[in-house]
């Protein structure tokens, strides 16, 4: 076996055998492939593409690459979701409580931010005590005990990928559909679980632009979810707009809290149910997705799921009442009302401008190395399409960080009033298997 050969092949779009893969993936992940002969072979992809078998076995052997999780004495069935990432997107916190109520075992790993906000695992963290480093024994302790967990990937998890994205980062390969869609894959192939809803991301505060790429990403997750025996779920959900009022993280996790008790704003309600009604007629729980819907509304108006996301913290060490008592733990120094400047419909510039405007007010990283302020974040007083008369307030900044001239600039620049409403969609597709 050698690289000279399974390069020629890939240049010249001839299938690669599942020997010349796993030699191909092992050899790197153990250093004896170089990076510059991984980065040519990216390349290739780049412009060939994988087949439907390469991709699979690609896939599999990044899983293999590092540990795995069975859930050996957890009564299932057992379901994910994940997001391609976005602005204000809260979703987990409220999908899962959502989904454990109705007697489907929500298990996940999830991760930490980099740039615009935190991650998952940093909103949960403003909970004081929450910690995601937990056994796989305890793992499945709590997914018998509460219906949920959400446990922190670990550098022993998928290591191929890590290796390979850092790679493609430096190399022009981020974008490339197949080395996406086998990182995100990989990852959630990690944990068994009988349905996987993906939320993909399309717009301006999203990886994915436009709608043509979204869809042929979702696809090609999809069919690496069938060649591994799982049931895979696709909404593509507008990213040109925020998701929901809150942008931070304690100030998120908040917002999740409210909507659980019925109380979200129209979009963030939309999106979660549906993704909850996804997953239950893919575990079977109902055969029809509308009714699905009607039910899963019903029990985020009664606040009936919202013990889940309260015990799933505590369970996990995390102090929730700091969220039922937010006011008083999560005060700023700083606290800046952007008003409107005329009457109007409100739009934003971009979703990711509001992104970053958070993270320079502390609630996102610049590098790994940057501590976040979980109190720091935007409140969005008047969101996509509302009416608004000069003078009243957009936006309230939360901040610790004495640069009050400088962030009220920014924040009126992602101000849009227009003349009229726009169309604006929160599902824009679903695409199923």
């Amino acid at each position: 076996m050698n690289f000279s050969t399974i390069i020629t092949k890939k240049k010249n779009k001839i299938e690669l055998s599942e020997q010349e893969i796993k030699w191909l993936v092992e050899s790197f992940v153990k250093d004896t492939l170089k990076d510059y002969q991984m980065a040519a072979f990216n390349m290739a992809v780049w412009f060939n593409g994988m087949t439907e078998t390469e991709l699979s076995v690609f896939t599999s052997t990044m899983i293999e690459s590092g540990i795995t999780y069975n859930l050996d004495g957890v009564e299932g069935p057992f379901a994910d979701k994940h997001s391609t990432g976005g602005v204000g997107d809260k979703t987990s916190l409220i999908f899962a409580p959502l989904v454990a109520s109705f007697g489907v075992k929500v298990s996940k790993l999830s991760g930490r931010g980099l740039g615009q906000t935190g991650g998952t695992i940093d909103k949960l963290e403003s909970c004081t005590g929450w910690t995601g480093e937990i056994s796989e024994e305890r793992f499945k302790e709590i997914l018998n005990t509460v219906g949920l967990s959400i446990m922190s990937q670990s550098s022993n998890v998928v290591p191929a990928d890590k290796k390979l994205y850092a790679l493609r980062d430096v190399t022009g390969t981020v974008d490339s559909i197949p080395l996406i869609a086998s990182s995100i894959m990989s990852k959630k192939l990690v944990v068994p679980a009988d349905s996987i809803v993906l939320d993909v991301k399309v717009g301006s505060g999203a990886f994915m632009k436009d709608m043509d790429s979204a869809s042929l990403l979702s696809k090609t997750m999809i069919s690496i979810g069938k060649a591994h025996n799982r049931n895979v779920s696709v909404m593509l959900t507008n990213m040109d707009k925020p998701l929901g009022k809150a942008i931070g993280n304690a100030i998120e996790v908040k917002e999740a809290w409210d909507t659980l008790h019925g109380k979200g704003p129209e979009d963030l309600v939309e999106l979660c149910t549906v993704a909850a009604a996804l997953t239950l007629t893919q575990t079977g729980k109902f055969s029809d997705l509308e009714v699905a819907k009607q039910e899963v509304l019903q029990v985020l108006q009664s606040g009936k799921a919202a013990h889940y996301l309260k015990d799933f913290v505590q369970a996990q060490g995390g102090d929730f009442s700091k969220i039922e008592d937010y006011d008083k733990h999560f005060s700023t120094k700083h606290v800046i009302e952007i008003k409107a400047e005329k009457d109007g419909y409100v739009s934003f510039a971009s979703a990711d401008g509001l992104g970053y405007l958070s993270m320079h007010l502390g609630a996102g990283r610049e590098t790994k190395e940057d501590i976040i302020d979980f109190a720091a974040g935007i409140y969005l007083n008047k969101t996509t399409n509302d009416p608004v008369k000069a003078g009243e307030v957009v936006m309230t900044l939360y901040t610790n960080i004495d640069k009050e001239e400088s962030f009220i600039k920014d924040a009126q620049e992602q101000i849009v009033i227009l003349d009229s409403k726009t169309d604006e969609q929160v599902i824009l597709k679903l695409i199923t298997d």
